[in-house]
């Protein structure tokens, strides 16, 4: 697997302050469990941030009854990486098997399959057969694409197992397509709902809460 698309700064950097919402940060997670350079670069990231907590002047505690939270006390687990179609972060959330669970057809060669994740914004899987294209649209916030298997395509390219597609509302016209031999399945999470142009599009969208 050669990855080619990756996070971007911005998204490294949030992640690895933790502060990336649940559903970005699962897909980001999931990327991370496949992806060598990005692992590498949010360890450095990490590693920056015990550097800044350490230096900073320490504060004292009035409250004898105060405690770490059980996450933050126990020792971090170490990172998983990605050890089939679904990535260990996923896993989880949506199961081992891509072709398992309930699909719904959303439009002309694509299906729709929601997960459930706390917090603002939404995660969900998209099947798409081959050259079957997502309507196009624009993003009120951040967007994550993850290709699971078979490739997708938009303007910036081509996106293979693992790639990720990061983008935001600069984005104004995205309307990406399956690859023509193989189709795909991508994991999508979105910070805030897509914006359809199509009138159509923009009618169902309450029905498959994409």
């Amino acid at each position: 697997m050669t990855i080619m698309h990756h996070l971007d700064d911005a998204t490294l950097m949030s992640f690895a302050a933790g502060s990336l919402p649940n559903t970005l940060a699962a897909v980001a997670a999931a990327h991370i469990s496949m992806c060598e350079r990005c692992r590498g670069e949010v360890a450095v990231l990490e590693r920056i941030g015990a550097v800044m907590v350490g230096n900073l002047a320490p504060a004292s505690i009035e409250r004898k009854d105060f405690a770490l939270p059980p996450a933050l006390a126990a020792p971090l687990a170490p990172a998983r990486t990605a050890q089939g179609e679904v990535p260990a972060p996923l896993a989880g959330i949506i199961g081992d098997s891509l072709d398992s669970g309930r699909w719904r057809w959303i439009g002309p060669g694509l299906w729709h399959r929601p997960v459930e994740v706390r917090g603002a914004g939404s995660l969900h899987l998209i099947k798409a057969s081959p050259s079957a294209s997502v309507p196009e649209h624009t993003h009120g916030g951040s967007e994550l694409t993850l290709v699971l298997r078979g490739a997708l395509i938009d303007a910036a390219g081509r996106y293979g197992p693992g790639d990720v597609a990061d983008v935001d509302e600069a984005v104004e016209h995205h309307a990406p397509s399956a690859d023509p031999d193989a189709g795909c399945i991508c994991v999508i999470a979105n910070e805030q709902p897509t914006r359809f142009h199509g009138l159509l599009a923009r009618l169902m969208q309450p029905w498959h809460g994409m």
